[in-house]
């Protein structure tokens, strides 16, 4: 019988009804079954509401049930994407998307669907849409924003904390959308913070202690020491005693309004918002991994020790930094000028003392 599954019960296995033959309706149950598997997997909750909008928008626009999505079907969604001006960012979403359910129904409902609806599935994104559409626009071929591009922004801030209906969300995003940058963290990393890790007469900069840095391999929290470079020491100094008071009281550096951990998500969204406010064209946009890479770079181009960087960032490798490091298109004659005005220098400080 079409669409039957087999339940086993004691004395052998019995038909059992199909959870539905309406491809929508049993489209909208593999939906709810896939978000549960994320909730199993722990997922936060503002992670989890964003995924399910863009799964839903990416299942609307190819008008059909996912297991009969062709590949062109994904070229016409994501080309349609590129012509609204759509970021890259945002169509390699949604093709990943779209990849995580397929393999989820591949895994989970094959034997339903083909028995239900006749259909063997097969991945419609290939070597070719994905190459084109995820793989060569991959984030870490994206240069990071400019020193010029991030001081614009951080100036943006500033002037907005002067002129915000609330002065405390506006002046806890500046400081910690600058402890991303100048320390390099990452959003969750940032999240997890306590007031107590940060200590300022660790160091000649001071240092933030961050307990609950990524691991490797499911290896748990790698923890590290971050120096507070480029006056951040300042910025949270001032945070603490400025604006962290006017939070609810709890252990937690960068709080919400009712002194919970702000999430990855609510950190991602409260940035785009942010920028939506600073109105720069959205090919100006970022995102909190990107502060995290400009960090990198721009310690990078300065003439800061790869080494240190990685330490920095807490990657295990330096070879992981240096897919983080994207130098400027003048980042060989910039180094070529400063090795000649050394030389030069040390020619006329030689030649002045003979």
């Amino acid at each position: 019988m079409a669409g039957t599954r087999l339940q086993v019960i004691t004395g052998g296995a019995v038909p059992q009804e199909p959870l539905s033959t309406d491809p929508w309706q049993f489209q909208t149950l593999c939906v709810d079954a896939f978000v549960a598997s994320w909730r199993a997997r722990g997922f936060s909750p503002v992670t989890i509401d964003n995924d399910i909008g863009l799964l839903e928008r990416t299942l609307k626009a190819l008008g059909r049930p996912a297991w009969e999505v062709t590949a062109e079907d994904i070229d016409r969604i994501v080309g349609d994407l590129a012509v609204q001006g759509r970021r890259t960012s945002t169509r390699r979403e949604y093709v990943q998307i779209f990849k995580g359910f397929h393999r989820f129904l591949q895994a989970r409902k094959a034997a339903e669907i083909e028995a239900a609806f006749g259909v063997r599935l097969v991945c419609p994104i290939d070597e070719f849409n994905a190459s084109r559409h995820v793989g060569d626009d991959s984030p870490a071929l994206v240069p990071p924003p400019s020193p010029e591009r991030i001081g614009e922004f951080f100036d943006f801030m500033k002037q907005r904390i002067a002129t915000a209906r609330k002065y405390g969300p506006a002046a806890r995003d500046y400081a910690m959308f600058r402890t991303l940058y100048h320390a390099g963290l990452r959003s969750e990393e940032a999240s997890l913070l306590e007031k107590p890790d940060l200590h300022f007469t660790r160091g000649p900069f001071g240092k933030i202690h961050v307990r609950f840095g990524k691991g490797a391999h499911t290896s748990g929290p790698r923890p590290r020491w971050v120096p507070m470079l480029d006056g951040l020491d300042l910025v949270l100094r001032w945070f603490l005693e400025d604006v962290r008071p006017k939070f609810p009281d709890s252990p937690l550096l960068f709080a919400d309004e009712s002194g919970g951990p702000l999430h990855r998500g609510t950190i991602r969204n409260r940035l785009r918002y942010l920028m939506q406010l600073e109105g720069q064209p959205a090919a100006e946009w970022f995102s909190p991994h990107a502060l995290r890479r400009a960090c990198a770079t721009h310690n990078y181009e300065r003439g800061v020790d790869l080494v240190a960087i990685q330490q920095m960032l807490g990657h295990w490798t330096v070879g992981s930094t240096m897919r983080y490091v994207r130098p400027s298109t003048t980042f060989i004659e910039d180094a070529y000028q400063r090795a000649v005005a050394s030389t030069l220098a040390e020619l006329t400080g030689k030649e002045s003392t003979e």
